[in-house]
């Protein structure tokens, strides 16, 4: 029995792992790019920003209603990498997150948001609507209706 529960505990390790993986701004951009008719609805969160956890499920509702449309979303935590193992993979599988899940794996903070988004303050939540003709970036929460609005009105 303990082997059979040490095994168990070593598949959701991993199954979690390969869940959130660490990312590069280098490979979204490529990811972006390589995406053509692909729309990326990209949440930038933290396991400590409030604002941030409230409005996920939102996410993950935009996902689940986008399935079978050239629709992505991504969810990029901001977290330190040193948080990885003991907070942000726990935070996914406790609140059953899944869409694509990251850490950013940036060391410095003011580049990234700067090439994420020249008026970004750094605040989050904050979430970038992003394809091959256009680009929107927003600093605040997002109820449902406001994300699905969005999508919608991309232009």
């Amino acid at each position: 029995m303990r082997i059979f529960f040490i095994i168990c505990l070593s598949l959701i390790t991993c199954y979690a792992t390969a869940q959130v993986k660490l990312l590069k701004l280098d490979e979204l951009d490529k990811r972006i790019a390589n995406g053509k008719d692909t729309t990326y609805v990209i949440n930038f969160w933290a396991t400590w920003c409030s604002p941030c956890v409230a409005e996920l499920p939102n996410f993950e509702k935009l996902r689940l209603a986008n399935l079978k449309k050239p629709v992505k979303v991504l969810l990029v935590s901001l977290d330190f990498k040193s948080k990885l193992q003991k907070e942000v993979i726990p935070f996914v599988l406790n609140n059953k997150i899944n869409a694509e899940v990251f850490l950013l794996n940036e060391p410095d903070q003011q580049q990234y948001i700067e090439r994420i988004d020249k008026k970004w303050s750094g605040a989050i939540p904050a979430t970038l609507f992003v394809n091959e003709k256009t680009r929107h970036f927003y600093e605040k929460e997002f109820t449902e209706k406001e994300l699905n609005n969005t999508l919608l009105n991309l232009k």
